[in-house]
């Protein structure tokens, strides 16, 4: 199978991606759009002309953000909604409140390597967060996406998913230590699971989805992350041993696999630099490319069906 390639590459801006298309008419969700690269990937999809819905936890800052966005992009069709997505009668509520086609669905929102917490019903937050609360959204948004003629679903994953494959049989750390970044690692491989079985599942009704790694970027999300490790992030960039992404460079992979034409109809994938990247081998000492753990078919219908028990609880 041939990697899908595009004209962008690591530097590429949201921005950018978004000059090649027009998508006056498309309604589009971006979840966590309050803050970060999803602010930008909101602000890009407007600035194509898409109807965007900023579906956050924090309204107030949402509605500041919607009205920023309309008023840099000249385009009005910008509003917030209240999510959160570990708190399951919102993900309910803006689901059954939602009306018409749905043309791009965003999971952008997250949480990284923060100390263990549990939801209501006992679910590690990291994994409720990053995977579940999305994956019931998905769920909740199903029709509408099928309504669309040819709906894209954007996971949004991270090279975090190099650490750790979905462990089943401790999902929520309820036996082994917590470690924050293992959490956090199964989570972002739980998002690029989600996209391969969401394509087998949905396929047939015009409706794929991909994963990405947006690259390496300061924002709150690493609100957790203690201040000695984002410390030597900046350190190791001066040193030009890692680079580290503005946030409309960091938001430019999710504009390719939202609108880039050679994602059309092809889902389960793991894109970043704004290309497909190379898999590799689950032992691999590697920074980049996505795990086969990540993209095994069988692991996907596993977690598919082990999320529904858990949602259905």
């Amino acid at each position: 199978m041939n990697l899908i390639t595009t004209r962008f590459g690591a530097e590429t801006t949201a921005d950018e991606v978004a000059a090649t298309v027009d998508l006056s008419g498309t309604r589009a969700i971006v979840t966590g759009a309050a803050s970060g690269i999803g602010v930008e990937t909101a602000r890009s999809l407007a600035r194509a002309g898409a109807e965007v819905t900023l579906a956050v936890r924090d309204i107030a800052a949402g509605r500041r953000v919607a009205g920023e966005i309309a008023e840099t992009t000249g385009n009005a069709s910008v509003r917030a909604a209240r999510l959160d997505l570990a708190e399951r009668s919102t993900v309910t509520a803006f689901s059954e409140a939602w009306r018409g086609p749905l043309h791009l669905l965003v999971l952008n929102a997250g949480v990284m390597a923060c100390p263990l917490a549990r939801t209501p019903e006992g679910w590690e937050l990291q994994f409720a967060t990053n995977h579940l609360g999305h994956l019931a959204l998905a769920l909740g948004l199903h029709e509408a996406l099928a309504a669309a003629g040819g709906a894209r679903i954007v996971s949004v994953s991270s090279s975090g998913h190099l650490a750790s494959p979905v462990v089943f049989d401790d999902i929520q750390f309820d036996e082994r230590e917590y470690e924050p970044w293992s959490a956090y690692g199964q989570s972002k491989t739980a998002n690029v699971l989600l996209a391969v079985e969401a394509t087998r599942r949905w396929a047939d009704e015009g409706i794929v989805a991909n994963a990405l790694m947006p690259g390496g970027i300061m924002t709150n999300l690493q609100r957790h992350v203690s201040q000695e490790t984002r410390d030597g992030w900046i350190a190791r960039e001066k040193a030009g041993e890692i680079t580290l992404k503005t946030t409309q460079q960091g938001a430019a992979t999710s504009l390719v696999a939202a609108v880039a034409p050679e994602l059309e109809g092809i889902g389960g994938r793991y894109l970043e630099d704004c290309n497909e990247s190379e898999t590799v081998a689950n032992d691999a000492q590697v920074q980049r490319g996505v795990r086969e753990w990540a993209l095994d078919p069988a692991a996907a219908a596993q977690l598919w069906e082990t999320s529904l028990a858990l949602l259905a609880t």
